[in-house]
């Protein structure tokens, strides 16, 4: 049996990976059968100019898809794993130019966000994932329907 915070964690990096908006979605209706809530989105730039505008668009994305709701927990939960993924990354992109997708899954309190990226400087490329894990409490639901 796997551990419910591996399959959310699959589920984050599987969704950065995805190469067309039909995948995704496919992908999502699949995840969505299974009690996972996810979302993807594309992202490109510099590396050190973009740590802020992945956190950014992650949080917004996981919102307007429903993975997460509009809470200081939730939105700092993912904020925090982005910035973990980021962070996992940096050695290989720092000064660099990015592009990818970054990937945000939730079931239950178990949140991760995965980023996939394409990382180089002209035709020089590398490949660089990475991948937070937080635990967010659903105290909100629990507040709404108690």
């Amino acid at each position: 049996m796997i551990a419910e915070s591996k399959k959310v964690a699959e589920a984050a990096l599987r969704m950065a990976m995805t190469e067309s908006r039909e995948e995704e979605v496919h992908l999502k209706e699949f995840f969505t059968k299974q009690g996972i809530k996810t979302v993807a989105v594309d992202y490109g730039g510099e590396y050190i100019s973009a740590v802020r505008k992945i956190i950014e668009r992650a949080v917004v994305a996981a919102k307007r898809e429903g993975v997460i709701l509009e809470t200081h927990v939730d939105e700092g939960a993912v904020a925090g794993a982005a910035r973990e993924a980021l962070s996992q990354i940096m050695p290989k992109a720092m000064g660099l130019n990015i592009g990818g997708k970054i990937g945000v899954a939730r079931r239950s309190e178990h949140l991760s966000v995965a980023v996939f990226f394409g990382v180089g400087l002209l035709h020089l490329d590398e490949v660089a994932v990475g991948l937070g894990h937080r635990a967010a409490p659903r105290e909100s639901d629990e507040l709404r329907n108690g």
